[in-house]
């Protein structure tokens, strides 16, 4: 799939944010994360090691009466990276500017944004991989010198002029690190990766969200959330609101372990985190090609799915959680797909199984 082409960016983008366990934002996330977000790292939940070393970054910056290193933060979405980004700018006591690499398709974009920046001020470039290649060459001297040159006229009349910078903290974000260049990513001075939350921090995130909602909700009701948020805390926010809707729809408002579990079954999320295009992917894995290998095109036709879809949308959670494994001859169900949907994998060397390994294992 090319990422530089927005379009099927965009499609995936949408089917992902239909999906109440999908890690995009929508526009009810944005609004209600800037609610909910933390203002500083002590707030912070999760990400001892990022946020300890971010810690150490931000305080001799300080102390030096510098501004700070420029940032790379990576990982999956919703773990927190924009988040991250504000506390740099609040640590800083500096006014912060939000922009994507998609938005920048030409070198004169960057320009006009680096030239408009304040002393000290922190830049925030979402999605850092999917900027021109152009804007991306400028950004090496802007981050390296604080100098950008603008190119002034076309043909051999043209002529650079030399811009200086004031300067600022780059930071960027990420959720595909293999994509950044060498000589980008060599230029930041710190670099920090995002894993995936414990259980037990999604309920310390769960029941901040709580108190900063006004939801009542106890301490197994907040586990039962938290472990069908698959490691996300912007999962788990939206998981919150849905189970708050239903509980003060069908119960007494007060969110329990019963009551949470009621609440995803109708929104057919499941003990695992496994929605109806997950549930979906396995059990045509498991019913209708015996486990497989079968092939990702095949899958896609017998879910209903665009391939890209059941690759970049469903998979991921599927392969973190040991549901399915990707191998040269198509797709794998794991013992524990077949446990989780409680159906009988058949017998090794079968008639009916080898069956379907010859005619999909392409």
């Amino acid at each position: 799939m090319n990422w530089e082409d927005g379009s099927d960016t965009a499609d995936l983008s949408a089917t992902a944010g239909d999906r109440l366990v999908g890690a995009d934002a929508d526009g009810e996330d944005t609004a209600v994360e800037a609610a909910l977000r933390p203002k500083d790292l002590e707030e912070f939940v999760g990400q001892e090691k990022v946020r300890e070393q971010l810690d150490l970054v931000l305080r001799a910056a300080r102390a030096r009466g510098a501004t700070a290193d420029h940032v790379l933060l990576s990982g999956a979405p919703g773990l927190g990276k924009t988040t991250l980004s504000m506390i740099i700018a609040a640590e800083m006591g500096a006014p912060i500017r939000i922009t994507s690499g998609p938005a920048i398709q030409h070198a004169g974009d960057l320009a006009a944004i680096l030239s408009s920046l304040q002393e000290g001020e922190v830049l925030f470039l979402d999605e850092i991989h999917r900027m021109s290649r152009p804007a991306e060459e400028m950004l090496y001297m802007a981050m390296e010198d604080f100098r950008v040159d603008v190119i002034v006229g076309k043909g051999p009349g043209a002529t650079a002029i030399p811009l200086e910078l004031p300067p600022f903290t780059l930071v960027g974000a990420t959720t595909r690190a293999g994509l950044l260049p060498p000589p980008l990513r060599d230029r930041f001075g710190f670099t920090g990766h995002m894993e995936f939350y414990e259980p037990s921090e999604l309920e310390r995130v769960i029941h901040r969200s709580a108190r900063l909602l006004d939801v009542e909700i106890d301490t197994a009701g907040a586990a039962e959330i938290a472990g069908r948020s698959r490691g996300t805390p912007r999962i788990a926010n939206r998981l919150l609101r849905r189970v708050r809707d239903y509980a003060q729809v069908k119960a007494d408002g007060v969110i329990t372990p019963e009551i949470a579990s009621m609440a995803l079954a109708v929104y057919e999320v499941d003990a695992r985190g496994l929605d109806r295009l997950d549930r979906a992917v396995l059990q045509a894995l498991l019913k209708l090609f015996g486990g497989g290998p079968v092939g990702l095109s095949t899958l896609a036709v017998a879910v209903g799915e665009e391939r890209e879809t059941v690759e970049e949308v469903a998979e991921p959670f599927l392969v973190r959680e040991g549901l399915l494994a990707r191998t040269p001859r198509g797709r794998v169900a794991t013992p524990a797909a077949w446990a989780h949907l409680g159906l009988v994998p058949p017998q090794q060397g079968g008639a009916a199984g080898s069956g379907q390994q010859g005619l999909f294992g392409a």
